[in-house]
């Protein structure tokens, strides 16, 4: 007998020990039928019997509506799938020391088979006399008629409920196509799918187990950590477990139940699942050898032919989710490294205080062509003697922000070739002119194969005493930001044409401000200000406001403020931030933190 598919059917028709107005109704006409002081429609569960049906019970048996199998005569109409009729229960081996006797006062019994489509005998319609009875032809066939319509409703109920669980598992399907396509890494994944299922028949619990040269190595659940799972964190190729046979073979494995699984595998394995409180579990192996895809059950489970479809699809869209990743991963990995490189160190200058930030795209498709750079030179201008007149020799800072057009390995190449240039042309250039290095570095553009071009700032801080003087040219960028004292921000808009290789002769424009002590200049790249249906010049607006809030205290502290303030934006570009203080004339600055970078992803 098929006794996982008989509760399986047990369940899908939603009656257990309470009272269905239905059932009642088929109790009620075979008492009225059959002339019988009580009647039943009884159900057998895996440890008990029960009466969603039921007409003439004596307390406490009807309020209960159910009783252990010691009491149960349905239970032998179930293991034979035949007709149980007793003219005195009393008088026969198989019934003689049942408590239904005694307790239930069932002397004479006629229980008739209620079956599912498949042929399942999930319980009786029973007639029961207190005294006995011999049945007459007529009272049987009454019940037999009886038991089949109950049996037609069960299967009414039964076929609903598994349209419902087909119709629920058809939108899993449809959920899983979208959400695990737009999974950031393993642990998103695995994440997301744990969000997929849920429900008493769902499975208690998803794992994903990734092929490495040791064996199988199991993805880990951040929101769902359990200490047990240190048991089973890694197989060996060859271990006596579902998901390394699944793995071995290259086929699905379903294991029902505990029984199954102490038969089929290893002890090991048992423990294994006993430590998770698991019984039932699919192994799905993933395409291309990649690893296994487990759901696990706590309860035996059945796994019925549209399911099983269901999960192997899922594990398709996982194996392309994974692909995707670890492909995203090794090329991210590479482009990042190459990135990290070009990012500057920045320096310590006495009087200054300097913090960068730096955020990769958040789709992780490619790190592109964003940078910043910062570097001191001998003073520009007004001589190589610093401030004019002084005698004293003290250095310039150049400064640069730039994003190159294009979101891949490519332009962080490209970037790392234009910051070099432009490092080039400032220290080839006497007076240090940002406007000079920019136009030669776009003068390059119009020979050398760079590609679609970029934008950029490029700036020089000079000494001057007990203050600043700021040199910029920006060649079409985000306008930088300078924070005054007291919280005032002033947008800094001036700006000349792209880096696109313009003819020879264009006029690209310096700018000079002075920076008073406790003043914030702030360069930026576009990902910070500009965003997916929104407009760039309110992204600017809010940075403006960030800075007057917030731009007074320790810049790496403003720069979480900024990160934070992406959170809500799906981000496709690169961030980068320069944010510089002026803490003090060099000769006698206000002690602050040396200059610092940071890299992070939201």
């Amino acid at each position: 007998m098929d006794e996982l598919g008989r509760l399986e059917a047990l369940r899908l028709a939603g009656l257990t020990a309470a009272a269905d107005p239905g059932m009642d109704r088929f109790a009620r006409l075979v008492a009225r039928l059959v002339r019988v002081p009580v009647s039943l429609v009884s159900l057998l569960e895996a440890d008990r019997q029960v009466f969603p049906g039921m007409t003439g019970l004596e307390e406490p048996w009807a309020g209960q509506r159910e009783t252990s199998l010691s009491h149960s005569f349905c239970q032998h109409v179930v293991s034979s799938g035949e007709p149980l009729v007793l003219d005195d229960s009393r008088l026969y081996r198989l019934t003689c020391a049942s408590l239904a006797i005694p307790d239930l006062r069932v002397i004479a019994y006629a229980g008739m088979p209620l079956t599912d489509a498949d042929g399942h005998v999930l319980g009786s319609l029973c007639a029961i006399d207190h005294e006995p009875r011999e049945w007459a032809e007529d009272e049987l066939r009454d019940l037999r008629d009886l038991a089949d319509a109950c049996s037609v409703e069960l299967r009414l109920r039964i076929a609903t409920q598994q349209i419902r669980r087909d119709r629920d598992q058809a939108d899993v399907l449809l959920r899983a196509s979208v959400e695990l396509a737009r999974s950031r890494g393993l642990t998103d994944l695995v994440r997301r799918l744990h969000r997929l299922f849920g429900g008493p028949v769902e499975p208690s619990y998803v794992t994903l187990l990734l092929a490495d040269e040791r064996g199988l190595s199991r993805v880990s659940h951040p929101d769902d950590a359990r200490p047990e799972e240190g048991a089973v964190d890694h197989l060996d190729p060859d271990a006596e477990f579902p998901s390394a046979r699944a793995m071995r073979e290259q086929r699905t494995v379903f294991v029902p139940d505990r029984a199954a699984l102490r038969d089929g595998y290893g002890a090991e394995a048992v423990r294994g699942y006993d430590s998770l409180g698991l019984s039932s579990v699919l192994c799905v192996p993933l395409a291309r050898g990649r690893g296994v895809l487990m759901w696990c059950w706590a309860d035996p489970h059945v796994l019925t032919v549209t399911e099983e479809a269901v999960f192997t699809a899922v594990a398709g869209y996982v194996s392309q989710a994974v692909e995707r990743t670890l492909f995203v991963e090794n090329r991210l990995s590479a482009a990042e490294q190459l990135q990290s490189a070009m990012l500057t160190a920045l320096p310590a200058v006495p009087g200054l205080e300097m913090a960068a930030l730096y955020l990769p795209a958040a789709d992780q498709d490619m790190v592109g062509g964003d940078w910043y750079d910062a570097y001191p030179v001998p003073a520009g201008s007004c001589g190589t003697t610093g401030p004019c007149g002084t005698g004293v020799r003290q250095p310039a800072l150049i400064l640069s922000i730039g994003d190159i057009i294009g979101h891949d390995i490519r332009a962080a190449a490209v970037m790392g070739q234009v910051r070099s240039m432009l490092r080039q042309a400032t220290l080839g250039d006497p007076g240090h002119s940002p406007a000079a290095a920019l136009a030669a570095v776009d003068s390059t553009f119009a020979v050398l194969p760079l590609g679609p071009g970029g934008t950029a700032v490029h700036a020089r801080l000079d000494p001057l005493g007990d203050r600043w003087r700021l040199t910029w040219s920006n060649a079409g960028h985000t306008p930088p930001l300078l924070r005054l004292p007291g919280g005032r921000v002033s947008v800094l808009e001036e700006h000349d044409l792209l880096l696109l290789g313009s003819p020879a002769g264009l006029s690209r424009r310096d700018h000079v401000r002075e920076l008073p002590q406790d003043s914030v200049l702030m360069l930026y790249t576009d990902g910070l200000v500009e965003h997916r249906d929104s407009d760039i010049d309110d992204g600017i607006a809010q940075a403006v406001s960030l800075l007057s809030t917030y731009g007074d205290g320790p810049l790496p502290q403003f720069l979480e403020v900024l990160s934070r303030s992406l959170e809500g934006f799906p981000r496709s570009d690169d961030v980068a931030v320069l944010a510089l203080r002026v803490t003090g004339p060099p000769e006698n600055p206000v002690p602050r933190p040396p200059g610092r970078h940071y890299s992070a992803r939201l």
